[in-house]
């Protein structure tokens, strides 16, 4: 293996590159990124060796890192230009919708459709880190679908990179990200408008800030224009994440309104086994 190139030079795309050349300092990473301080950064950063917006045909891995709305039409036009050689990955956070998109394509075979279970509330190449991948978990969907041959460039990269392999359906993907990504972001931005809004009426509110709002909060520095298309392509799943959640929020408010303090107790007690589940102590 010898060339590399990402398409997306933001926090994710970026921190595969710091990783990957940290393990294997003798590749060479070309890249793109639509947003021109983005791609100049990137080069800053040394982050790819040179922008170029389209790979060399002998290059060996193409990564797509760019918001999920963006992914079909980048997937299908970039399987359409590589040669037999090249695998494409995709870095998407939803992929029943993108996997569905080029089903039918010849070059399905040449894709490998991939989540780094992986980031931060920062953005851009300038957030990028080189850690950030390390020992993380990174999802396949429908890896019987890859070539084996392409497939075995996959899981040098991955291994090189220390992460850690789970295999699922692309719907069974979407609906539980749903869940434990895309409703905690949800959560947070809401809270935050929430406490924005009462703002407007007592500008000394965050004074009152600890560390529990900082931290319940700090999702909602995420960049909207990577969360705003993830609402979009997978709407259904989040809408029903939403319902169940907005319904227990009634349910507690309903128990406060009630001064059920006891059940108030015995509710949060019984989720204080979630602990468990997240080993934390």
């Amino acid at each position: 293996m010898k060339k590399i190139h990402i398409v997306g030079l933001g926090l994710l795309g970026g921190s595969f590159a710091l990783a990957l050349k940290k393990a294997k300092p003798e590749l060479i990473f070309t890249g793109y990124d639509a947003n021109p301080k983005n791609l100049s950064d990137a080069i800053t950063l040394g982050l790819v060796d040179e922008a170029r917006e389209k790979a060399d045909l002998d290059t060996d891995v193409i990564v797509l890192a760019t918001p999920a709305d963006t992914l079909p039409g980048l997937l299908e036009n970039t399987l359409n230009e590589i040669n037999d050689n090249t695998l494409v990955v995709d870095f998407g956070s939803t992929k029943s919708k993108l996997c569905e998109a080029v089903a039918a394509h010849p070059k399905r075979a040449q894709y490998l459709a991939g989540h780094p279970i992986a980031g931060t509330e920062y953005s851009g190449p300038k957030a990028a880190k080189a850690d950030l991948l390390d020992r993380k978990v990174f999802i396949i969907c429908e890896m019987e679908k890859t070539d084996i041959h392409l497939k075995g460039k996959a899981y040098e990269v991955l291994e090189a990179l220390n992460m850690k392999l789970r295999f699922m359906d692309p719907e069974e993907h979407d609906a539980q990200l749903a869940f434990v990504s895309h409703l905690s972001h949800i959560s947070s931005f809401m809270l935050g408008k929430t406490v924005l809004d009462k703002m407007e009426d007592d500008k000394n509110v965050f004074d009152m800030a600890g560390s529990g709002f900082a931290s319940t909060v700090r999702l909602a520095k995420s960049s909207p224009a990577m969360w705003a298309p993830i609402m979009l392509e997978n709407k259904k799943n989040i809408l029903e994440g939403l319902s169940m959640y907005i319904a227990n929020l009634s349910k507690f408010r309903d128990k406060i309104i009630a001064d059920d303090f006891e059940g108030l107790f015995h509710e949060m007690e019984k989720i204080n086994k979630i602990r468990d589940i997240l080993d934390l102590s």
